[in-house]
């Protein structure tokens, strides 16, 4: 549990997750079947809030399964990829972890004495890490990804904004180029050469654009000796 505590750590949005975890720890050989619960709540938490923050409706009905498939889908991965697949899976063993909860619950239809009793002893100490760490891997992807894609798209968002160029903006850069290769005519019609430039293939205009800005200061040393 200590690599799920610490992504919420690393990311303060989902610290309110960890109570979840304290439950998990605080009932994992004494009532297994509050950590069950409380791993499926944990992770049914995370794709409702990865859906909410991707604007993605949820039916007020929706089952546990169709929570997390939602969420890989609002994270952008195909119904027919890997990820979801293997999702998918996981999603399966957490359902189990739900049915298993009713078997074991203290509270689940009234157990006998006997059954009470002997109700944690249904499950082996190996098998309860695998059904817990089975959820919480998909729990740290989730959030991982959530995490890991919302800075890379506001990131990028940040350097398209920067690095975009409006011609008349750059008349110094123009005239350079325009001085370089003049002007092209066409039978009536007749086109500056950074005018193509910058309609026909903007990124190379960007990227001949940062080379001029780069080498003005060499330019300018140039021209006054």
């Amino acid at each position: 549990m200590e690599k799920l505590r610490a992504t919420i750590e690393q990311y303060a949005r989902w610290k309110e997750l960890g109570q979840y975890i304290d439950r998990m720890e605080g009932h994992l050989e004494s009532d297994f079947s509050t950590s069950v619960e409380n791993a499926k709540a944990l992770l049914e938490s995370v794709g409702k809030e990865i859906c909410s923050a991707k604007n993605v409706e949820l039916p007020a009905s929706a089952s546990f399964n169709s929570v997390l498939k939602t969420a890989f889908t609002a994270l952008g991965y195909p119904n027919d990829g890997l990820v979801k697949q293997v999702s998918g899976s996981l999603a399966n063993i957490a359902q189990h972890l739900g049915n298993l909860r009713n078997d074991i619950s203290p509270t689940s239809h009234g157990k006998s004495l006997d059954e009470l009793r002997e109700r944690n002893n249904k499950v082996d100490v190996l098998t309860r890490e695998f059904l817990i760490d089975s959820t919480l891997v998909v729990a740290v992807f989730l959030i991982w990804a959530f995490e890991e894609r919302k800075d890379t798209a506001a990131i990028s968002g940040k350097d398209a904004a920067k690095e975009e160029i409006k011609y008349d903006e750059a008349e110094d850069f123009n005239e350079f180029w325009d001085e370089a290769y003049g002007e092209f005519g066409m039978g009536d019609y007749s086109y500056l050469a950074s005018e193509i430039l910058f309609n026909v293939d903007y990124k190379a205009y960007r990227t001949e654009h940062k080379a001029f800005k780069e080498a003005e200061p060499e330019l300018a040393v140039g021209e006054e000796s």
